[in-house]
This record gives C-alpha cells, sequence and structure tokens, in this order.
C-alpha cells in the first residue's frame, strides 16, 4: 500500500487554476493532473489536482487576488544544463521574469530554483575555499551555468 502524501501545498489564484497546473504539467516531465473539482451550480473550477515530479498539490480559484511572494518557491533539481535551459526558457515563457541566482518567477508569480544536482555535492564538500569561490560565482548569475560553477569549485586544485 502506497501511503497518501500526507501535506499538500496549496496554489492559490484568482481564476486561473486550471491554466497554471496545465502550464507547470506541460514543463515539468513526470507531472499530470488527476482530479478537477468544479462548482455544482455553474461548473467553474474550483480546485485541480496535479502532480509535479511526484509532489501532490492542489491549485485553487480563491476568488482573491492573492500575490505569490519569494518568501516560497519551488526548487527543481536538474541533471545538466541541457535540463536547466529548458525548464528555464519554459518557465519563463508568455511573463515570466529571471531573477538572481538561478531564481525566477512564472508569468503566474510562482518562484522557483532551478539548480544543478551537484550543488549537493558542492555544498556537503569539506573543502570551504572551493565553496566560496563556486558561491561567488552563483551569486554573479541568473540562469545557473553548470560549467562555470564546476569550475570555479575545483579552481586551484
Amino acid at each position: 500500500m502506497q501511503l497518501k502524501q500526507r501535506i499538500t501545498p496549496f496554489l492559490t489564484y484568482k481564476n486561473q487554476a486550471h491554466e497554471a497546473a496545465e502550464f507547470y504539467v506541460s514543463v515539468l516531465p513526470d507531472s499530470e493532473i488527476n482530479r478537477i473539482v468544479r462548482a455544482p451550480d455553474n461548473k467553474s473550477v474550483l480546485t485541480v489536482g496535479f502532480e509535479l515530479c511526484g509532489l501532490h498539490f492542489v491549485a485553487l480559484n480563491a476568488g482573491q487576488d492573492w500575490q505569490f511572494t519569494e518568501a516560497f518557491s519551488l526548487c527543481v533539481t536538474c541533471d545538466d544544463q541541457d535540463e536547466i535551459d529548458r525548464l528555464w526558457e519554459s518557465l519563463l515563457a508568455g511573463g515570466g521574469s529571471e531573477m538572481a541566482c538561478g531564481w525566477l518567477k512564472d508569468k503566474f508569480g510562482m518562484c522557483w530554483q532551478i539548480v544543478p544536482a551537484q550543488l549537493e555535492q558542492w555544498i556537503d564538500s569539506d573543502k570551504p575555499e572551493n565553496l566560496q569561490r563556486m558561491f561567488e560565482a552563483l551569486w554573479q548569475m541568473k540562469k545557473l551555468d553548470i560549467a562555470t560553477l564546476q569550475n570555479a569549485f575545483e579552481a586551484g586544485e
């Protein structure tokens, strides 16, 4: 028996829940919409259940014009530069904006961190000088470049 995810993030929109869920599942692999709940009176979309890379979310049409902030972001770990480039461009499409250090804001205002899988290894390293050089390179970037970060980490070895 598979355990159900006990905590589900709700992403709240004025009236774009279905559009946002469709956008996210089109961008991220292994993702799908799995439930749409409609209002009984007018059949408008109330919630959309969807899964992004194995994590369950609910998009909610609240009718309120609440805004997402940088205080909450979704971090996607990427295996290679091609994946970083693809996700970066896809999530910016239609009106997103670049931010610093691998962060971006999509057209719905959701903040994303698009990072290389190697970041965990660099952070866990016992080489503080290497880590410092890598971070100094990272702080100068918007979209992260794995080769530049790797070269900064390995410089001086």
